[in-house]
């Protein structure tokens, strides 16, 4: 479900390109070192737009370095680390797992169940450590699956529950930030989910899967109704941004939230458009 929050290249400096691309190795790093190799192969977008988040909200003191990698072998990359990157590697980490658990019981997909079970012990340590956020993602994953058993099609229903998980993943400390942090989360969650049923619709139709979008798509106004839909979802999350005092990384993050999350969406809409006008042409 998601890698949808990232950069848009085209739009942003070099400079801020290569600031986030630090961040994105210095995730992939952080999880390395946290949980192993395997780790690596769980890094999202979206903990990375967390982690930069979170660094200029309060400030985090950053230490630089350089490193070769497998991605990487000829060349030495540049890549951060701080306690924002550590709480969005543990948060990477507990999305991912679950991730992995939902795709086994949604595709039955063997290797996804045996590499949760590689990482079970871990996870255990961490939703430990983190009882709110674990908390979360349990009820989170209960109560879709009660929603998608019901064969709801209440977007908002659907929606919300991936707004709550993901409220919680966002507040990171009890302090004067919460608020607006959960907030981003929530809406920003939702918008998740939505762009992902949009993007599976297809997919989910020929499997016979849960898609609350699925019923619609033919309707004539479909595509502009999502977009309105994802637009209202993304302004209340921006909205919550501005509200932050963040300096640092400003036009980063503004990339990401003004830019980068409409990608997948845009490409996805044209690949619709080139489809419907083919049918009909058929």
């Amino acid at each position: 479900m998601f890698g949808y929050v990232t950069i848009n290249k085209r739009e942003l400096k070099v400079k801020d390109f290569e600031t986030y691309q630090a961040y994105y190795c210095g995730l992939c790093h952080t999880l390395q070192c946290r949980y192993g190799r395997a780790g690596k192969l769980l890094l999202t977008y979206d903990m990375t737009f967390l982690a930069i988040l979170l660094t200029s909200l309060y400030g985090e003191k950053t230490e630089h370095g350089k490193k070769h990698c497998v991605m990487h072998p000829t060349k030495r990359i540049s890549f951060c680390q701080n306690p924002a990157m550590n709480y969005a590697a543990d948060m990477n980490f507990l999305l991912a797992y679950q991730n992995l658990l939902d795709d086994w019981k949604d595709e039955r997909n063997i290797q996804k169940l045996f590499y949760a079970a590689v990482l079970k012990k871990r996870y255990r340590a961490v939703a430990k450590q983190y009882p709110r956020q674990a908390r979360a993602l349990s009820v989170y994953l209960k109560r879709l699956g009660e929603c998608e058993k019901r064969n709801s099609r209440d977007l908002d229903e659907a929606a919300g529950l991936t707004g709550e998980m993901l409220k919680e993943i966002f507040i990171w400390k009890e302090d004067m930030w919460k608020e607006p942090l959960g907030k981003m989360g929530f809406y920003l969650g939702k918008f998740i989910y939505l762009m992902d049923a949009y993007e599976d619709l297809e997919h989910d139709k020929k499997k016979g899967t849960y898609n609350p979008f699925l019923g619609r798509e033919k309707e004539e106004d479909f595509d502009d109704m999502c977009q309105y839909i994802l637009n209202m979802m993304m302004a209340d999350c921006s909205k919550a941004f501005e509200y932050l005092p963040v300096i640092r990384y400003k036009e980063i993050l503004r990339n990401i939230l003004y830019s980068g999350v409409w990608i997948r969406f845009v490409q996805n809409r044209r690949k619709r458009t080139e489809k419907l006008g083919e049918s009909d042409v058929l």
